[in-house]
C-alpha cells in the first residue's frame, strides 16, 4: 500500500477563527518532536511527500525548522498550508528549507476574520515571500489560494483588491470578471508561482445531511495523522470520528490494514460510502 502523500498535523492550532473552517472539538495539541520522528520512520515506507497539517497551521510552531530536518533526514518532501498570517516567525532558511515541495496560502482566510491588520499589513509579507523566492531561485512552488468563487458566497469586492495588488506585483493581468467566467483551476504568475481557484467547501460533519455513497480519495490517494497520534482515512476528518488507530499504540502498518479500513477501502472502490461521516460528506462528490 503506497500513498500519494500523508498529512501530518504538526499541531491542531491555526492561531485564528475562519468562518469556513469548522470549530475545533478536540483539545489544543502539538506531536512532539520525538513522536514525529517515529511516525515518520513508519510513513517514509508509505510515501515521499508529507504535509504538514490538518486543520492546524505548521507555521505556528516557533521550531518548524526542526520538524523540517527530520523529513529531510529521512529523505522525504514536504508541504506546508498555511494562513499567511505567521510567516513573519520564520527566517526563508525555514520557508525555503530543502525538503519544502510546496508552500500554499489560504489568502481568502484574511477576509474571513476579525484581525487589527489591514490588507497590505497582511499581504506585505506574503509578497515578500514570493520575491524572494525568486531572487534566490528557489526550486519550491508557492500557491496563492483563493478558494472563495461561490457566487452564494461571493467575494468578489476582496478579490478585485487581491487581483489589483497581484496584477501590479507580478505584472499580468487579473480579470476578475473572466475569472469568475472561465472558473480557471490556476493561472501563473511567475516561475512556480500561481494562484490556485476553488470554491468553498463544506467540512463533513454528522451533523451534516445525508449525501449518500460515493468515492473519495481517503485511503487511497492519502491518509492523515493528527497531532494526538490519531489516524484517520481523511484529511478533513480533522476530530478524528473515523479513527483507525493510535500511533502511540499502534504500528502504522497495523492501522492501515485494519478491519475498519479495509472496509472503507474496499467500499470506496465500489463506489460505497460505509461510514456516516462519509455519508455526511460532500466533498466526496468531487470525486463521483
Amino acid at each position: 500500500m503506497k500513498f500519494y502523500r500523508i498529512y501530518i498535523e504538526l499541531t491542531n492550532v491555526c492561531g485564528l477563527s475562519c468562518s469556513f473552517c469548522p470549530t475545533k472539538e478536540l483539545p489544543s495539541k502539538e506531536m512532539d518532536l520525538e513522536f514525529f520522528e517515529l511516525v515518520i520512520q513508519q510513513a517514509k515506507h508509505y510515501t515521499k511527500e508529507i504535509a504538514c497539517h490538518v486543520v492546524g497551521d505548521p507555521l505556528t510552531q516557533s521550531n518548524l525548522h526542526a520538524y523540517l530536518d527530520i523529513i529531510h533526514k529521512y529523505g522525504m518532501k514536504s508541504m506546508l498550508t498555511t494562513s499567511g498570517y505567521f510567516l513573519k516567525k520564520h527566517s526563508y532558511d525555514t520557508l525555503f528549507h530543502p525538503c519544502v515541495k510546496q508552500i500554499n496560502i489560504s489568502l481568502n482566510s484574511f477576509n474571513k476574520n476579525d484581525t487589527s491588520l489591514t490588507f497590505e499589513q497582511y499581504m506585505t509579507p506574503v509578497l515578500a515571500l514570493c520575491n524572494a523566492k525568486l531572487e534566490q531561485k528557489e526550486d519550491l512552488f508557492i500557491n496563492l489560494r483563493v478558494w472563495n468563487l461561490d457566487e452564494m458566497m461571493s467575494e468578489r469586492d476582496f478579490n478585485e483588491t487581491l487581483f489589483s495588488a497581484l496584477s501590479e506585483t507580478f505584472n499580468v493581468a487579473l480579470s476578475l470578471d473572466t475569472i469568475y467566467v472561465e472558473r480557471p483551476k490556476s493561472i501563473r504568475l511567475a516561475s512556480k508561482i500561481l494562484m490556485h481557484f476553488d470554491n468553498y467547501f463544506e467540512w463533513p460533519s454528522l451533523k451534516n445531511q445525508n449525501y449518500g455513497d460515493g468515492t473519495c480519495q481517503g485511503l487511497q490517494s492519502h491518509i492523515a495523522i493528527l497531532a494526538s497520534g490519531k489516524v484517520v482515512p481523511c484529511c478533513l476528518d480533522c476530530d478524528g470520528i473515523m479513527e483507525l488507530g493510535d500511533l502511540h499504540e499502534s504500528t502504522l502498518e497495523e492501522v492501515v490494514t485494519s478491519k475498519r479500513a479495509s472496509s472503507i477501502l474496499n467500499g470506496f472502490k465500489e463506489g460505497k460510502a460505509v461510514e456516516e461521516l462519509c455519508q455526511k460528506c460532500s466533498y466526496k462528490d468531487r470525486f463521483n
